[in-house]
């Protein structure tokens, strides 16, 4: 086991799971459930209004994207938001990409391979790495799924609970740390004035199944929501199983109306998660459902189990002042094979915050000051042994990798007049790398070491409100970007180590854009964007002694995009929302091996990519959507030799709500892939055996019912 006691999740299961049905109906007095059939009553009046869902997104939206309560429309950035009903409602809910693909630039593959992970990219940034999210930072009711390293993972998280998903798009250095392409903040439901349990169960093509138990509700001044979910599916490719049990829970205590605590809890058990594996050109050609040979006989797949807590306590002072402590602690334990090694890894991940709002005239003109302070370790024990034909072989590598960074942050939002506000921030990042490797022999000298990155984030940023419904805004952005642990394999040699060659990457974005709600409840959102970035990291070859990827600096590339959303309501009930992307991201000075790839485009990324969504909620309870994905082809390795093809993609879901009682019933059910497209799920960029294909399924369809009990 890590540095320390790994907590079992048995007990605390029994008792959190418990408590799912106790605290519903927990001490329930004559009057109160009087309140409680008024409350029932409004609410399922509510419900079956279906037409309301969505007005939010038509209106004006608050967001949280800059550590602050702030208009959508008024933050001088490209943000982009999506809800409950985008998230969950009629989704399978297999990832993340089914309700964010309205948000342009967040480019989102590979939702059917659980051991890779989703894939997500953010202006470029995040493909470099077939596993994990690289260059975007994730947080989840304000607690990091990103670690110290850089390194993201989105297993955890628990879509069935999530309430709303805020995405900056662009270097956010100067407010989060390390984030080239952008920060995704998922924020979780918090539980109704009225308690209730809700039942979910589907299934689906590729023995497809998942249940889901909920309840959530107000109890004096707690206010909480537990999650039980479990996933099965043996997969549309051979060798894509995937089994996975969640428990998501959130509870905040209010001391008074100035301060509150909240509480998270997570826990992941995913004992399989199988990896089919790329395929090449021919393989695809041959056979689509296919898993790779090796991936087969060497059992390639990984298991997780993970346990993650936070605290979140927020104290408001007076009108002015409000400050907020943050502290997490993560416990994970992972085992994975990939073809040539056995992996295991035992992480210990502890963390926290302080940040202070301070809200006041300044020479009589609005301000508004943040400032803050992030502290985390991350202590990591890897040891890497050869894969024997499923079995575990010999030793490889035995290190410790510990990861300790902090950063102090300031922003200010300043009014220079009632309709201009400047915005500007700076943050200082130090990020420290400590390698003790313990595998030392005759062979294998000791490679422990110690590497450190120090960096400044500057942001300025300026708003103009030149109509209620027109806001136009300029930014100018810096952020950088260190290695992962991972990414740090030496390039040669039988031992551990790391290659100290390898440095951080900056980029400076600069962008314009344009957004508001017009008449009619319509919303918009234009942006252009200019990035230039400097050493970036890419994938460079495989070490052949350990057979781990090791990674270069990669000199310098260049992007240019513009990105564009509309969402409007032609009709009562009837809402249409569109998205557009054009990526012209290319690399200026790069060369491997004395071959240079300058001119070429940056591979894993189409050129352009859209979405649309026409979907109908009728106030007799019935909802249907139709929404269409449309991709460029998209390049695979530096050279731009090979390509997946471009493809779009239509989906289709339906469903009708109605109430008996205390009781709403939520039958629905959806057709993925309606006109049985063939095309490619997921590339795996300048994979060094020309294995870079993931097909996604043809023809797939799923159906469900939603119990809700108040």
């Amino acid at each position: 086991m890590h540095r320390g006691l790994v907590v079992k999740s048995n007990l605390l299961y029994t008792i959190l799971v418990t408590g799912i049905f106790l605290l519903p109906f927990n001490n329930i007095t004559a009057a109160e459930e009087t309140e409680t059939e008024e409350a029932v009553t409004e609410e399922a009046a509510l419900t079956e209004e279906k037409t309301g869902k969505k007005t939010e997104k038509l209106t004006d939206i608050t967001v949280q994207a800059t550590r602050v309560d702030k208009s959508l429309y008024e933050i001088p950035a490209s943000v982009g938001f999506v809800d409950k009903d985008d998230i969950q409602f009629g989704r399978q809910q297999l990832g993340l990409d089914e309700g964010m693909n309205k948000i342009p630039g967040l480019w989102m593959q590979n939702r059917y391979n659980f051991n890779q992970d989703l894939s997500i990219s953010i202006r470029g940034f995040g493909k470099r790495s077939a596993f994990g999210l690289r260059g975007i930072r994730v947080y989840v009711d304000g607690i990091p799924n990103t670690l110290p390293d850089g390194q993201g993972s989105i297993d955890s998280i628990d879509i069935g609970s999530v309430d709303r998903a805020e995405v900056i798009r662009g270097p956010s250095s100067s407010l989060y740390g390390t984030a080239s392409g952008g920060v995704i903040n998922l924020y979780t439901e918090d539980g109704p004035a009225v308690p209730y349990v809700e039942a979910r169960v589907l299934a689906g093509s590729y023995d497809f199944s998942q249940f889901q138990l909920k309840t959530g509700g107000q109890k004096d001044s707690l206010n909480y929501l537990f999650n039980l979910s479990r996933m099965n599916n043996e997969g549309y490719r051979d060798h894509s199983k995937i089994e996975r049990t969640m428990l998501n829970s959130k509870l905040r205590y209010e001391f008074d109306y100035s301060s509150d605590l909240t509480l998270t809890f997570n826990v992941l058990d995913k004992p399989i998660a199988d990896d089919p594996g790329g395929l090449t050109a021919a393989q695809v050609k041959a056979n689509r459902r296919q898993a790779q040979p090796v991936n087969l006989s060497n059992d390639v797949g990984e298991t997780v189990d993970q346990q993650q807590i936070g605290l979140l306590y927020r104290k408001a002072f007076n009108d002015n002042h409000e400050t907020i402590f943050r502290n997490y602690h993560v416990i994970r334990e992972f085992d994975n094979k990939v073809p040539f090694n056995s992996v295991t890894l035992d992480r210990y991940f502890v963390g926290g915050g302080i940040q202070h709002n301070y809200t006041d005239q300044f020479f009589g003109h609005n301000n508004r000051l943040v400032a803050g302070f992030d502290i985390d370790s991350q202590m990591d024990t890897r040891k890497n042994f050869a894969n024997a034909g499923g079995s575990i072989g010999a030793l490889r590598l035995h290190q410790d990798e510990d990861v300790f960074s902090w950063g102090v942050f300031l922003q200010n939002e300043f009014a220079i007049t009632q309709n201009l506000e400047l915005n500007f921030g700076v943050r200082y990042d130090e990020v420290k790398f400590d390698f003790t490797d313990y595998f030392i022999t005759g062979l294998n000298p000791d490679d422990s070491g110690t590497i450190e990155f120090k960096e400044w984030s500057p942001q300025v940023g300026l708003l103009w409100k030149a109509h209620d419904a027109i806001n136009v805004y300029g930014t100018v952005s810096t952020s950088f970007e260190t290695p992962t642990s991972t990414e740090f394999a030496a390039p040669s040699g039988a031992g551990g180590g790391f290659n100290q060659a390898l440095t951080a990457q900056t980029a400076t974005n600069y962008e314009i854009g344009i957004k508001g709600v017009l008449p009619g409840r319509t919303s918009y959102q234009l942006s252009l964007f200019t990035m230039d970035v400097t050493d970036e990291i890419l994938p460079a070859g495989t070490n052949p002694d350990t057979f781990a990827t090791f990674f270069s600096n990669a000199g310098e590339t260049k992007r240019t995009g513009i990105e564009a959303a509309l969402t409007f309501r032609p009709l009562p009930g009837l809402d249409v929302s569109l998205a557009y992307t054009y990526s012209d991201f290319e690399f200026e000075t790069f060369t491997v091996g004395g071959t240079s790839f300058a001119g070429n485009h940056i591979p894993g990324i189409p050129e352009q990519f859209g979405y649309i969504e026409v979907a109908y909620f009728s106030p007799s309870g019935f909802h249907a959507a139709f929404d269409t994905q449309f991709a460029d082809k998209v390049f695979v390795n530096n050279a731009n030799s090979l390509a997946a093809d471009k493809y779009m993609l239509s989906n289709f879901r339906m469903g009708y709500t109605t109430n008996i009682g205390d009781t709403e019933f939520t039958p629905f059910f959806g057709v993925n892939n309606i006109f049985n497209q063939e095309y490619i799920g997921n590339v795996r960029v300048n994979e060094g055996n020309s294995r870079f294909f993931e097909p996604a399924p043809e023809l797939n369809v799923f159906a469900g019912i939603s119990l809700t009990f108040r």
